[in-house]
C-alpha cells in the first residue's frame, strides 16, 4: 500500500512509522488513522519485523484529531452507533494495534503529544522522549473522554491518583516530569533524540524475537489475571522458549564467549 500521511522505512528488523502531516502538526484525519491501521496490520503480519518504532514529522509528535476535517477525523458525525463503529475502528484500532503487536513498540517523542496522539504514545510499550516532549489529555477541555484508550492507560502508567489527575485537569505533563514518574523510559536531549532512540530499538532488535514476543505477551496479560494464572501460562511459555532454535543458540554464544545470532525460531 502506498502511504500519503505516513512513512513506513523498515531497515534492520526494524520499522518506524512516522506521521508525516508537519504543517499540520501530524493532525489525525481520516486518512491518516486508515494509514496507521494499515502499517500496523502490514507489520503484525511482517516476520522480518522485530521492533517498532512510532514518531512524527517537524516538531510535534501528534496534535490529536484534525479539527478542519468538521469533525469526521474525531467520530463526531453520524448516529450514535456510527460514531461508536468509527471509533473503534480508527483510534481504538491504532492503540490496539500497538498493544497487542507481539513485537515491542517505541514511542520517539519530539514534541507535543496532545488528545489521539497521546493516547497513542501511551499505548506503545515504551517512550523515548526528548525536553521538547509534552503530553495532554486534550478531551476533557472540550467535553469529551479519551476514546483511543487513555482510560485504561493513564492509571497503568502513572499510578492511579496522578493518572485520574491527568484525565480530569486536561493539564500539560512536561518531559522532566514524564520521566520522573515513568511515563518516559529515557530523556534525552533533542538532537540525539534519534540516534539515541534508534539504538535502544536495535539493542531490543537483536534479542531473541520468540522470548521477546512471549515476554511482552505475558506482561501484559498480567494486568488481567492474578499470579497463579500468570505463573501458569508463562511455565506454558518456557517450555516453548526452551525448545527453541533461539535458545541453544544463546546457550552456545555465551559458552563461546560470543555474540548470540537470533533467528526467531
Amino acid at each position: 500500500m502506498d502511504f500519503e500521511t505516513i512513512i513506513l522505512k523498515k531497515e534492520d528488523h526494524i520499522a518506524t512509522i512516522t506521521m508525516n502531516r508537519p504543517e499540520r502538526m501530524n493532525a489525525l484525519n481520516e486518512q491518516m488513522l486508515r494509514e496507521l491501521v494499515a502499517a500496523l496490520d502490514d507489520l503484525a503480519r511482517d516476520d522480518d519485523v522485530r521492533v517498532v518504532v512510532l514518531t512524527g514529522a517537524g516538531r510535534v509528535f501528534c496534535s490529536g484529531a484534525d479539527v478542519s476535517e468538521g469533525g469526521k477525523a474525531s467520530g463526531l458525525v453520524g448516529t450514535p452507533e456510527g460514531m461508536r463503529r468509527n471509533v473503534r475502528k480508527s483510534y481504538q484500532s491504532v492503540t490496539l494495534g500497538l498493544q497487542k503487536m507481539d513485537k515491542p513498540t517505541i514511542a520517539m517523542v519530539n514534541g507535543a503529544a496532545v488528545g489521539a496522539g497521546c493516547d497513542f504514545a501511551f499505548g506503545c510499550d515504551m517512550r523515548v522522549g526528548s525536553e521538547k516532549a509534552r503530553f495532554r489529555n486534550g478531551f476533557v477541555r472540550i467535553g469529551l473522554i479519551p476514546g483511543g484508550g487513555g482510560t485504561w492507560l493513564y492509571t497503568r502508567l502513572m499510578g492511579l491518583g496522578r493518572g485520574l489527575e491527568f484525565l480530569f485537569t486536561g493539564d500539560f505533563l512536561e518531559a522532566e516530569e514524564a520521566e520522573r514518574i515513568g511515563v518516559l523510559n529515557r530523556l534525552i536531549p533533542a538532537e540525539e533524540l534519534e540516534r539515541e532512540t534508534m539504538e535502544l530499538a536495535r539493542e531490543i532488535a537483536k534479542g531473541p524475537p520468540i522470548a521477546i514476543q512471549m515476554s511482552k505477551m505475558l506482561a501484559y496479560k498480567a494486568l488481567e489475571v492474578n499470579m497463579e494464572a500468570a505463573l501458569e501460562t508463562a511455565a506454558a511459555c518456557q517450555a516453548l522458549a526452551l525448545s527453541s532454535e533461539d535458545h541453544r543458540e544463546g546457550v552456545n554464544a555465551f559458552i563461546e564467549k560470543r555474540e548470540a545470532q537470533f533467528k526467531g525460531r
